[in-house]
Parts: C-alpha cells; sequence; structure tokens
C-alpha cells in the first residue's frame, strides 16, 4: 500500500541498518534496527503509522540525504 509519508526503504540484514526515503526527498538510515522489525514495517499496512509508532524516536539515525544528491 502506497504511502503519504515514506516513499520507499530498503533493510540490510547484515549491517542492520534501515534506509528510509521520505515523499519530502529526506535520507536517513536507521541503525540497528532488528530484522524483525523491518519484516514488521515491509508488512504493516500503514508504512507511516508503524514508522511514527515503532521506529521514530527509538533508533539512532542519520540523515545522509546530502551524501546522495548529485
Amino acid at each position: 500500500m502506497p504511502s503519504s509519508v515514506i516513499r520507499f526503504f530498503r533493510y540490510a540484514p547484515d549491517t542492520r541498518e534501515l534506509k528510509v526515503t521520505f515523499v519530502s526527498g529526506r535520507l536517513y538510515v536507521y541503525e540497528d534496527v532488528p530484522p524483525e522489525v523491518a519484516a514488521a514495517f515491509r508488512d504493516a499496512r500503514s508504512k507511516g503509522a508503524f514508522f511514527n509508532h515503532v521506529i521514530r524516536d527509538r533508533y539512532v539515525y542519520r540523515d545522509i540525504t546530502n551524501e546522495y544528491a548529485g
């Protein structure tokens, strides 16, 4: 289901990093996200609600938007 907040995301199980791109164009990487959280995020009907309740403000993150601007 499309999200009005999240454009797409990618999870790297080897590093436990979750990269989230927002519709605003901002790109963040969330560190040490457990695989079961990433799987639940993938399966969530509302990505924005799941992100706000389970991921945002619970994991260390970095804004990497400028690293990918080109």
